[in-house]
């Protein structure tokens, strides 16, 4: 199976005045139905970069949680960690497919400005993908209802915002729902998954 390295979420734990880098144990689940094996990455920059380097990746996924600093958020460490692993990804000619947050910081990279929203956090939406009405689910407060090239939006909510980009010749991908968050896994996901980072 492919090595794709993955992001973590930062979460502050007062009662022990701790940083701790954390991943939703259902991305390994996911994952591995995408015939994928996860390799965590930790927020420092240096240990991520090298963890890449010896670990021959294959991709990167960017995954959600934490707002962008520029938005209020209060993980500085992951926003450096994932502006470090995109340009690494370019240099290495890495697929990346960023999930919530993901796709911000991708849009982020590209100059698109993210306003808060209202109305998508549910475990239910419907928004049109490729102009055919999908139901997923939605957890974000920011977003963006116009796009410039080279990303390009492919899903968009019923109140225009973007739930999905990707970039016109690189490859890059972006969703705003949360693909490991189903129960069970959408197929349609599954298949984006493999598709994505070329499994066989």
């Amino acid at each position: 199976m492919k090595a794709i390295a993955i992001t973590q979420r930062v979460v502050v734990e007062p009662r022990y005045g701790e940083r701790r880098d954390c991943l939703d144990q259902a991305w390994t689940q996911f994952l591995l139905k995408c015939k994928l094996t996860p390799v965590p990455l930790s927020n420092q920059i240096i240990a991520a970069r090298e963890l890449c380097e010896r670990a021959s990746i294959d991709g990167l996924i960017l995954t959600g949680g934490n707002d962008l600093s520029i938005y209020g958020g209060d993980a500085p460490e992951r926003d450096a960690t994932e502006e470090m692993l995109v340009d690494f990804a370019a240099e290495h000619g890495l697929p990346v497919l960023g999930v919530c947050r993901g796709m911000q910081v991708i849009q982020h990279r590209f100059g698109i400005s993210l306003k808060r929203v209202t109305g998508h956090v549910t475990s239910r939406q419907f928004i049109w993908i490729d102009g055919k009405q999908t139901e997923v689910n939605s957890y974000h407060e920011f977003g963006a209802t116009e796009t410039r090239p080279p990303l390009e939006a492919w899903a968009v909510a019923e109140d225009g915002v973007i739930k999905a980009i990707r970039h016109a010749s690189a490859r890059i991908l972006g969703v705003m729902w949360h693909p490991e968050r189903r129960a069970p896994f959408a197929p349609s996901d599954v298949a984006l998954f493999s598709r994505f980072f070329g499994v066989d």
